[in-house]
């Protein structure tokens, strides 16, 4: 029998690491997950171990090129973003992978904006509020300054997608949706590097940018296949939506982050949306898109453990419950503020919040409950209309872990009336998005 044709793509989150085989259909076929243990920089703080990714991956690769009823001839990367390596000419990573959450040091801030700012000119230019690490172009900046016999090994600076692919490829390539999120590194205006990394000669550590959906035909362990040049997570998972789409929508994309992505807006931003935390993507034609971002899964994780903890009650039990109308009319009365976020800053939105959490003023937790997640929405909805304003969207898809909380949904649908409002699970969005682009 004829082995099926299939495209291979990995996956590569923070947290989870997976393998998938797509037949010609996009349906999975075959699938690995696997974690992998953080090691730590010369730092001494947590980071991705380069190489036991690339020893994974590589063994991964082999192991399903020798299933029998399979014949890859496709494979791609899609990752998180925000994390550079750094090889040398010999294409050997000559830096940890540094932890995006890795701390900045202040006073290599204050040089760089001093040389390059201020601030807020700076994000508007880059399309991306000052966040640190974050901004991945700032750690090539702070390599140079704070670990100067680092930098100077530098052949390349690769973004975690390119470099999986380089692996297999050994081209050193950079694509948009990798230098177009939050990096720091692009100007949205010129729609070119910004004038900083010239000045400080970054652009020579930075290989040639390619479009997207560009493969080349490479040969692994002797098998033949076209491998791409990889995707920034987020841009992947918006395109399985925008192929099975035709008219105007908008994605909220849920987890740890929900990041509302409006891929027909590309409006310029101000300086107050910067400080809302909205900033533009580049699609895969290096076109800006606006996306808006908000820190809900983790103050969600938060407040909910106070609440068993209150009420006495066992993890996920909010789970179980339905939606019930009733309780969100008590909730959505109610004048005063009950919940005093941890780490949401709804003063940005111009919504108040309470000095302090009212435990007392529930009868029991799902009061309390229905109370948390109208407030919850009400930042949320403030955070989607900065990238649905003056646009024709009238369909709005919520993936993610949110999707799965009836209340949630429903208080949103109430909120957006405007909104014909769906629940999707493209599991696989992300690596699906990866198979689409190198197909």
């Amino acid at each position: 029998m004829e082995p099926i044709k299939v495209t291979a793509i990995f996956d590569i989150g923070r947290t989870n690491k997976k393998f998938f085989l797509f037949d010609q259909y996009f349906t999975e076929v075959y699938k690995v997950y696997h974690r992998l243990d953080f090691m730590e920089d010369e730092d001494g703080e947590a980071c991705e171990s380069i190489a036991a990714l690339t020893k994974w991956v590589k063994k991964t690769l082999k192991e399903a090129l020798a299933l029998p009823g399979f014949q890859i001839t496709k494979l791609n990367f899609t990752t998180y973003g925000a994390s550079f390596v750094h090889i040398d000419h010999l294409g050997n990573p000559v830096a940890p992978l540094y932890n995006y959450l890795k701390a900045y040091p202040e006073k290599i801030l204050i040089q760089f904006y001093s040389k390059y700012g201020p601030e807020e000119k700076f994000s508007r230019e880059t399309s991306s509020p000052a966040l640190a690490m974050l901004n991945s172009g700032l750690q090539l900046y702070w390599l140079k300054y704070a670990k100067p016999d680092i930098f100077k090994k530098i052949h390349r600076s690769l973004h975690l997608p390119q470099y999986l692919s380089y692996l297999f490829t050994g081209k050193a390539v950079s694509e948009y949706t990798s230098i177009g999120c939050h990096t720091g590194l692009w100007d949205f205006g010129k729609g070119t590097y910004h004038d900083w990394v010239n000045k400080e000669g970054i652009d020579q550590i930075l290989p040639e940018v390619v479009d997207t959906t560009t493969s080349f035909a490479k040969t692994f362990d002797k098998h033949s296949m076209r491998i791409g040049v990889g995707v920034h997570d987020s841009s992947a998972a918006l395109l399985p939506y925008l192929q099975s789409n035709d008219q105007p929508f908008a994605l909220l994309s849920t987890g740890t982050w929900a990041i509302s992505i409006n891929p027909f807006n590309s409006s310029a931003l101000t300086t107050e949306e910067l400080r809302q935390d909205c900033l533009h993507f580049l699609n895969k034609e290096g076109s800006p898109i606006k996306i808006s971002r908000l820190f809900i899964g983790e103050e969600h994780k938060v407040q909910i453990e106070k609440l068993y903890a209150h009420f006495n009650l066992e993890k996920g039990y909010y789970k179980q419950m339905p939606f019930e109308k009733h309780r969100y009319e008590k909730a959505k009365a109610q004048i005063q503020k009950h919940f005093k976020f941890e780490y949401l800053k709804p003063e940005a939105y111009g919504i108040p919040q309470a000095n302090e959490t009212d435990w007392n003023g529930f009868t029991d937790f799902e009061d309390a409950y229905y109370s948390f997640i109208h407030e919850l929405t009400e930042l949320q909805v403030a955070s989607l209309n900065l990238v649905l304003k003056d646009t024709k969207v009238k369909k709005l898809f919520i993936d993610g872990g949110f999707n799965a909380n009836p209340i949630f949904v429903e208080i949103l649908r109430d909120k957006l009336p405007g909104l014909c409002i769906e629940t999707t699970d493209f599991a696989l969005g992300t690596a699906l998005g990866a198979g689409i682009l190198v197909n």
